[in-house]
């Protein structure tokens, strides 16, 4: 446990955003298995799922939750997959 006042503060500032970024990248891991799923089972809703996930991925990377570059190779790899799909 911290011992001083701005330690203590650090710490509960650092649970908030700690929470905050969870949400987001739990977020954009469901909208990534839903696209694998999607694009797997294939259709129509394949290409919507895809572009939800990349806009999920794109809402986390410009939160800083995670880094543009992993949100760029994982948009990559589901578009990889969805024009494979055909």
């Amino acid at each position: 446990m911290a011992n001083k006042k701005h330690s203590e503060k650090a710490a509960r500032q650092a649970a908030k955003h700690q929470e905050v970024s969870r949400v987001y990248r739990s977020g954009a891991r469901t909208a990534v298995r839903k696209a694998r799923t999607a694009i797997t089972t294939g259709g129509d809703e394949a290409t919507t799922a895809v572009m939800e996930a990349i806009s999920v991925l794109d809402r986390a990377a410009t939160k800083g939750v995670i880094h543009k570059n992993n949100a760029a190779r994982r948009k990559s790899r589901l578009m990889k997959k969805v024009n494979a799909a055909g």
